[in-house]
């Protein structure tokens, strides 16, 4: 790729440009205004596809209150923004577990507009949440994927350096099915070659 799309990490600028999604002109720091189009983003995966097991729709205020939350934990959340400003797509980081000898691990999520699948959105919005992460020194980064059928978005954590780690039978029940996760797993910056800056 020509360019990698960089994530905005403390003191740098809140948009970064990206040239390897030509629909996407900016990736950048989520805003309070961004969570109408945020929200309406997800409710598609959440009503009609099998990548998240939530059932019903988050308010706009709800996925507010989630972003406040990953913003308290100092972890990114961004959004891919059209050169209209139109939202594309959002991805976050959140803690993997809440145990304290988990510090060192995050899990990614990676929602795109549906209409817009394919266009390398979800790649730049990634990229950029493995770089903010790996900016803060994080040194793993998990992905839980929702649904074994669910194949690109397991080729697109693939294909930034995941490895799939294992397969969860039937541990989920939507929309008449059995469900599956796939768990993936990429080491970030020295990952576990040095300790971390903090015990």
């Amino acid at each position: 790729m020509p360019t990698q799309a960089q994530a905005p990490t403390p003191g740098e600028a809140n948009t970064v440009a990206v040239s390897d999604a030509p629909a996407v002109s900016a990736v950048r720091s989520a805003t309070d205004a961004d969570m109408d189009a945020v929200a309406a983003i997800y409710a598609h995966y959440v009503l009609y596809g099998t990548g998240t097991f939530e059932t019903a729709p988050p308010s706009a205020e709800e996925m507010g209150r989630r972003r406040g939350e990953v913003l308290a934990r100092g972890l990114p959340y961004l959004v891919a923004e059209a050169s209209d400003g139109a939202v594309l797509g959002y991805a976050y980081a959140t803690a993997y577990r809440p145990r304290a000898a988990y510090a060192n691990t995050v899990e990614n999520s990676v929602y795109v507009h549906r209409d817009m699948v394919g266009r390398g959105i979800g790649r730049a919005l990634l990229r950029a949440v493995i770089g903010a992460c790996e900016a803060r020194g994080f040194r793993q980064m998990v992905a839980v994927v929702g649904d074994s059928a669910n194949l690109a978005s397991v080729r697109l954590h693939e294909a930034l350096g995941f490895r799939q780690i294992g397969t969860l039978r039937s541990v989920g029940r939507k929309h008449g099915r059995w469900l599956d996760t796939v768990l993936l797993q990429r080491p970030l910056g020295d990952a576990d070659t040095t300790p971390p800056a903090q015990e």
